[in-house]
């Protein structure tokens, strides 16, 4: 069942009605109280958490940036609930569980899509405006697109990307814009970028500060085989599985995304006005794709990469003078597992003299890292 339910969410066959009522129970969907407040943030950057089951016998709550879940306690309504420590300003992911089940919280439909996991998003605002939040400049438009696949298994009809256009973008005339390949990661779905990770309105704030040169960006669904993802975390033990994935994904990108985008929308096709980077599986993608096509690329950014599988002899033929490329970027979250492989992939750059750049900062395997990575990361590329 698990399968079959991740398979039709991956393929956009049913939309969030479907997907909040395969993964909510009847008890949770029966919170009658509309005016329910669920997740109330407070002027000084505290959020309390509430979850209505009188039934239950243990609720926690996993909050995006936490160690370890915190336990929510019981009053006489059979409310459950938590207060956060103060937290800084932040769009964060949480879940409530329940008996040891996953829960969404039915009174936000502010949705984290994801094929794996379920959740919810809520933010803690600043003073100010932050960088992944609307503000009152100039927007870009974000496209959603299909193609047909002869490479990725398991989903010949259903792949998807999304494309942001830059403001002023003019599809009929007009230069040619530098392109940007940003990738998401393993268990997201082509939208990660744009409706967890906010690309779009850190672009656009970029842009409008003269931080950002104009440019479209390209966000595909990023599996070569589907199983991969519908088969759970076990795939990352499956050094084989890793490498079918990546080849796969890099073939439909390079043979089947690219020639379509370029088709259909006013973008250079110079290696100098492109750039490909991702988080996670992203991360490892972009950083494969970008190292043994750099014809192609010229500027590469890795993300929290999922490195440390076969990395040697996936990079075998990569050395400084192959490489050659404008700017190949590495970040990492200094709180996460995926540190050390990282640092020792850059380590081994360093011994094949191949330039890079390298930034550690406080964080885990989260968004909020990823969306601070996007934000340094994009300011960089494209420029003489």
């Amino acid at each position: 069942m698990k399968s079959r339910r991740l398979f039709l969410l991956a393929n956009g066959v049913f939309g969030l009605a479907f997907l909040v009522a395969l993964v909510i129970p009847v008890h949770a969907l029966g919170q009658e109280n509309a005016s329910f407040n669920s997740h109330e943030v407070h002027v000084d950057g505290r959020i309390t958490f509430r979850y209505l089951d009188a039934n239950a016998g243990k609720v926690l709550l996993h909050l995006e940036g936490a160690a370890e879940a915190l336990p929510m306690e019981k009053d006489g309504a059979g409310v459950w609930s938590v207060v956060t420590p103060s937290l800084t300003p932040e769009i964060y992911g949480y879940s409530f569980e329940v008996d040891g089940q996953e829960q969404f919280d039915p009174h936000n439909f502010e949705i984290k899509d994801n094929l794996v996991s379920v959740g919810n998003l809520v933010t803690v605002p600043g003073a100010t405006l932050q960088v992944w939040e609307a503000r009152d400049v100039p927007h870009g438009v974000v496209h959603h697109r299909f193609y047909t696949s002869k490479v990725v298994i398991g989903l010949a009809d259903g792949n998807d990307y999304y494309v942001y256009t830059p403001p002023g973008y003019d599809a009929k005339k007009g230069k040619r814009y530098p392109v940007l390949y940003l990738l998401h990661g393993w268990s997201d779905k082509a939208n990660g970028w744009t409706t967890v990770g906010k690309t779009n309105f850190i672009f656009d704030n970029l842009i409008a500060e003269g931080k950002v040169k104009p440019m479209v960006v390209v966000m595909p669904l990023g599996y070569g085989d589907i199983k991969f993802v519908l088969n759970g975390h076990g795939g990352w033990d499956d050094n084989a599985a890793i490498d079918r994935n990546v080849n796969l994904f890099s073939q439909a990108l390079l043979t089947e995304i690219m020639p379509q985008v370029e088709s259909e929308y006013r973008v250079s096709k110079k290696r100098d006005y492109r750039s490909i980077a991702g988080l996670s599986m992203g991360g490892l993608e972009s950083l494969t794709v970008g190292l043994t096509h750099p014809e192609l690329f010229a500027w590469v950014g890795g993300f929290s990469s999922a490195l440390g599988h076969n990395d040697e002899e996936r990079f075998a033929g990569v050395n400084a003078k192959s490489a050659n490329l404008r700017l190949l970027w590495i970040a990492c979250g200094t709180d996460e597992q995926l540190l050390a492989p990282n640092r020792k992939f850059v380590a081994w750059l360093k011994s094949k003299d191949v330039a890079v750049t390298v930034i550690e900062t406080p964080g885990m395997h989260t968004w909020m890292v990823w969306r601070d990575d996007l934000a340094r990361f994009a300011p960089l590329i494209f420029q003489k």
